[in-house]
């Protein structure tokens, strides 16, 4: 390898490694965890180590794939039981509260900030869309009704696709020939409505073929789903639609089916997501120059004031007209509504077509994103207790292969029974599995049990026993003697030649 690339390695795997404990420090701290990798990005930049980097378009395409990745987790770990009642209410947030926030963000900063009305509105457009991996991060740590999270991670995986649709068309206002309103407006459904067709059949197309097939390694599914979800967003876009709208729903399809070795598919979207959100606030911290923030600290917190008291409010009340939604919980949606690396992203539309004013759009942007962020989630859990919309203890969906598991210092083993074993036949306290070591779960003819003291193993049992480590080695030492010994192996020796080895 080249010098170059082995540095160019060496200091991304550092940051990586630095960006991965950093969550854990942030927390503990409370302190969301995409501030600290903006921060990392700043300090790798002009102004730190002193790399220079000033590619807004590369930035706008990598960050596009980014968020392609973030969106399709969102819509992998919803839950339709959950998703299905606040559907209406989180679309209608994307569509009607997003034009209200415009409207009043871009009445607002064009009275006192004496912008042109292009530009004010595109200061709307842009700060009109949530952050969906700031609001994933965030609410899954607080204990919260889940029809609330649920309307606001909907809402943060949909909004994307009509605000990208709006910056697209104001920053290009001028460039290209006008439109009549209604011309945009009916481009605008078809996009929204044919992406979602578009990720109707990719989620469906997924779901027929990854129930059907066979393929040679379980790691090959994750891969294969989030494939699909990539396929939404490019068949959308080569159709002139939506492609985040795509993604979503393909998503949404495919998390809620029963594809084979799902636990794994979410676990390796995770951590893809994970990845995408890293990568992706280093380098919008590496654009950014410092240098240039201090002008743009008014600009912004004169913006985040009029998004924050006046159009996210009106846009919630606005939205929930129709629904059964009561004031305290129009007062945490409004507050709840986080802006993260997804309206930076979209500041970097206008930069690459040269829209006048942009630089300062862009650095407004960036100083808006870390100061009300940090505000906004730094006291969301306070909000909700001094709201009194702090849910009870909800069961939540938990991925064996990762965290608790770990927490319990304890694995998971499985046992099949085929045939020609001396399994067959002994009951499950003949096993005599050391303390520590359980059986959990008996499948056998495509159902499964939890097994008693006197449930006799059949050939073509599966069973799955979970072991902390102490037990584990003993563990397997009996079940292999029983499997050569049968129910006798007790009389060599307690598990004699097996204890032996």
């Amino acid at each position: 390898m080249t010098p170059g690339l082995d540095v160019a390695l060496l200091v991304g795997a550092a940051v990586l490694l630095v960006a991965v404990g950093a969550v854990r420090f942030s927390t503990r701290l409370g302190v969301p965890s995409l501030l600290v990798y903006l921060a990392l990005g700043v300090l790798l930049g002009e102004a730190g180590l002193g790399i220079r980097f000033d590619d807004v378009e590369l930035t706008r395409v990598l960050g596009f794939c980014a968020l392609i990745v973030i969106i399709a987790e969102g819509g992998l770990t919803a839950r339709w039981s959950t998703l299905r009642p606040v559907l209406g209410l989180a679309a209608t947030l994307s569509t009607v509260g997003v034009v209200v926030s415009i409207v009043v963000v871009g009445v607002v900063v064009h009275l006192l900030l004496d912008l042109d009305w292009r530009l004010a509105l595109l200061y709307g457009a842009v700060l009109s869309s949530t952050d969906a991996a700031a609001v994933f991060a965030t609410l899954r740590r607080l204990r919260l009704p889940p029809r609330l999270v649920a309307a606001l991670e909907a809402e943060s995986g949909v909004n994307d696709a009509p605000v990208v649709l709006v910056v697209l068309l104001l920053s290009r206002a001028g460039a290209e020939a006008a439109h009549p309103w209604w011309y945009e407006a009916l481009l605008l459904g078809y996009e929204l409505g044919v992406g979602a067709a578009v990720g109707v059949g990719a989620g469906l197309a997924g779901r027929y073929a990854l129930r059907r097939a066979a393929l040679p390694s379980a790691g090959l599914y994750p891969i294969a789903v989030v494939g699909f979800t990539v396929l939404a967003y490019a068949a959308g876009s080569v159709v002139h639609a939506s492609g985040f709208l795509a993604v979503y729903v393909a998503g949404v399809l495919l998390g809620n089916s029963r594809l084979p070795h799902r636990q794994a598919i979410l676990g390796f979207a995770d951590g893809l997501a994970w990845l995408a959100q890293i990568g992706l606030f280093v380098l919008l911290g590496l654009l950014v120059s410092p240098s240039r923030l201090d002008t743009a600290v008014l600009p912004a917190v004169i913006t985040g004031l009029a998004l924050l008291l006046l159009a996210r409010p009106l846009s919630v009340a606005v939205s929930a007209l129709a629904f059964r939604v009561n004031l305290r919980e129009q007062l945490f949606l409004s507050w709840a509504g986080l802006r993260g690396a997804v309206p930076v992203v979209l500041a970097t539309i206008p930069l690459s077509l040269h829209v006048p004013g942009a630089d300062r759009l862009f650095d407004a942007v960036f100083v808006l994103v870390v100061i009300f962020t940090l505000l906004q989630a730094g006291t969301l859990a306070s909000a909700a207790r001094r709201l009194g919309v702090i849910a009870p203890a909800e069961p939540n969906e938990i991925m064996l292969e990762t965290a608790p598991l770990e927490r319990m210092r304890a694995d998971l083993l499985q046992l099949e029974v085929p045939d020609g074993s001396r399994l067959a036949g002994v009951h499950v306290d003949e096993l005599r599995l050391p303390v520590g070591a359980a059986v959990t779960l008996v499948l056998r003819d495509g159902v499964g049990f939890v097994p008693g003291a006197d449930t006799r193993l059949k050939v073509g049992d599966s069973l799955l026993i979970v072991a902390t480590a102490g037990a584990r080695d003993e563990t397997e030492r009996r079940l292999r003697a029983v499997s050569r010994r049968g129910r006798l192996a007790r009389w060599f020796g307690e598990y004699g030649e097996e204890t032996a080895r």
